[in-house]
C-alpha cells in the first residue's frame, strides 16, 4: 500500500490512518474495555449501523489493531496491542529526538545571551 506521495505506507501510517476516525477510536476503546465483542454488540454503542461497524472493524484489522475470530456463526473482535505498542515506541523515539533538538536550541540561545551581556 502507498501513501499520497507514492511511498510505501508503514505500519505506523496504517495505525494513524485507522485512528484518524473518531468512530474507529470509539470502537477500539469499547473493545479494550470489554475484551472482545461482536459487530452487533459494538453497534449498540456507536451512532452508526452494524454494516458500518463491520467496515470500521475491517480497517482496524488491516492496521493490525484488532483481530476477528469466528465462534460459531459470529465473529468476535479483540484488540491486538502490538501495533499500538509499535506506534507508541515510534512516538516516544520522536519525542526524545525533539527533546534533544530543543535542548540544543536552548543551549545555543543561553550561550548567545551570555555572550551578548556587557
Amino acid at each position: 500500500m502507498t501513501d499520497e506521495q507514492g511511498e510505501a505506507a508503514t505500519p505506523v501510517d496504517h495505525v494513524f490512518s485507522a485512528l484518524a476516525d473518531p468512530t474507529r477510536r470509539q470502537l477500539l476503546d469499547l473493545l479494550a474495555a470489554r475484551g472482545e465483542a461482536t459487530a452487533t454488540e459494538l453497534a449498540e454503542h456507536v451512532p452508526v449501523s452494524r454494516q458500518a461497524v463491520v467496515k470500521h472493524l475491517s480497517l482496524l484489522d488491516a492496521a493490525g489493531l484488532v483481530a476477528g475470530t469466528r465462534v460459531g456463526r459470529e465473529v468476535r473482535y479483540a484488540v491486538k496491542p502490538a501495533a499500538l505498542d509499535a506506534t507508541a515506541r515510534w512516538m516516544s523515539a520522536l519525542a526524545v529526538d525533539w527533546d534533544r533538538r530543543l535542548a540544543t536550541v536552548k543551549r545555543i540561545a543561553e550561550a548567545a545571551e551570555r555572550d551578548a551581556r556587557p
